[in-house]
């Protein structure tokens, strides 16, 4: 029998979150599919969104080969810039996009080989995140110095928000206001807004947007009304079931010791898999049309759940771990963690993309 584990792809859920996306920020967006499409599959969900998406984003550039190999040949932005020269002359092979965030950079482009010709490069700036970015203080140079560049054709301006999920934070108008005053004398296009920047700083929503955990459903501003739509149901099924009397312990370490009898489900999925270990008794699972939850501890390849109060589930029985009925911002609450890690982290079951364009 094949393990039911399995992470389902919802492909058209993926289309209507970035469709949403684009229309909230009335401006082109790229589709971000670093880490693996955030653990939904890099190749197959660029495939999915293909030419409806303006472009997409990765990390560093062997996402971006990687694309390119599977055919994809949409614009794609890669967001640590180039390392090496030598790299550099292979995002130029690839007809990439690559982000310049220091002066090495900027240098391999002033020292780049007369080949190299034609590149779109997104200039960016540190606005309070402190972290990746030149000083707004040297904006005009570096756009300057950019500009001269002749293996450059193209140049976007970008920063990066470092609270943009705080509401209540003005942090984010502070950073909007010193990249505009800094940039101000500036032509070129304009990038600021990732997830939460698009949902909650209307002021962020310039030429080029970044959603990136928006496009699968996990908002990023937790508690609030959404209108996203979960992409990945990570899910297995009841594959034994056993009876505990008062007393007895469950799993490892004796974690878990029933109060009164119980009926556990044994499921076939574990932190192996991604589900997180450390999630507390208590956290919410579905079995069948049931809420339940997790009892004893997260073990490797399996984990269990308490049955004792739906006694029409057992073995078979489909067990949601996350997915439409459970948000995977519970999950990751409940282990003090966020969506983003979960999903990074789903690996060893089988992505099932619910879409034939996606499939291949």
């Amino acid at each position: 029998m094949t393990r039911p584990s399995r992470a389902l792809i919802d492909i058209q859920a993926l289309r209507r979150n970035y469709r949403l996306a684009r229309e909230l920020h009335g401006g082109r967006a790229l589709a971000v599919l670093k880490a693996n499409a955030y653990g939904h599959g890099a190749v197959a969900c660029a495939r999915a969104l293909g030419s409806a998406a303006d472009g997409f984003a990765v990390a560093f550039l062997d996402e971006a080969i990687q694309l390119r190999q599977a055919g994809i040949e949409g614009p794609i932005l890669v967001l640590e810039g180039c390392f090496t020269q030598a790299e550099l002359v292979e995002a130029h092979a690839n007809n990439c996009w690559v982000a310049v965030h220091q002066e090495e950079q900027l240098r391999a482009l002033e020292q780049a080989p007369s080949q190299i010709r034609g590149i779109h490069a997104w200039l960016k700036f540190d606005s309070g995140m402190r972290r990746a970015g030149f000083p707004l203080a040297l904006a005009n140079t570096a756009a300057q110095r950019l500009q001269s560049c002749e293996a450059v054709s193209r140049m976007t301006l970008m920063t990066h928000f470092a609270r943009a999920d705080e509401r209540d934070s003005q942090a984010t108008a502070r950073q909007i206001a010193a990249f505009d005053t800094a940039t101000a004398g500036i032509s070129a296009e304009r990038s600021l807004a990732n997830s939460a920047g698009l949902l909650a700083w209307p002021a962020a929503r310039r030429d080029w947007a970044r959603p990136g955990i928006l496009l699968y459903g996990a908002d990023p501003l937790p508690g609030s009304p959404s209108a996203l739509s979960p992409v990945m149901t990570l899910e297995s099924e009841v594959f034994a079931v056993r009876e505990l009397q008062a007393g007895d312990a469950l799993g490892y370490g004796a974690h878990y010791v029933a109060a009164v009898p119980r009926r556990v489900g044994l499921v076939a999925i574990g932190y192996a898999d991604g589900y997180p270990r450390t999630v507390p008794q208590g956290t919410p699972v579905m079995v069948g049309a049931h809420r339940t939850q997790i009892i004893g501890r997260v073990s490797m390849d399996m984990l269990t759940i308490d049955l004792t109060d739906v006694p029409s589930e057992g073995v078979g029985s489909k067990v949601e771990l996350w997915g439409k009925n459970i948000p995977v911002n519970d999950v990751a609450s409940a282990v003090g963690t966020i969506g983003y890690e979960l999903l990074c982290h789903v690996q060893r079951v089988p992505r099932i993309y619910e879409d034939a364009i996606a499939a291949a």
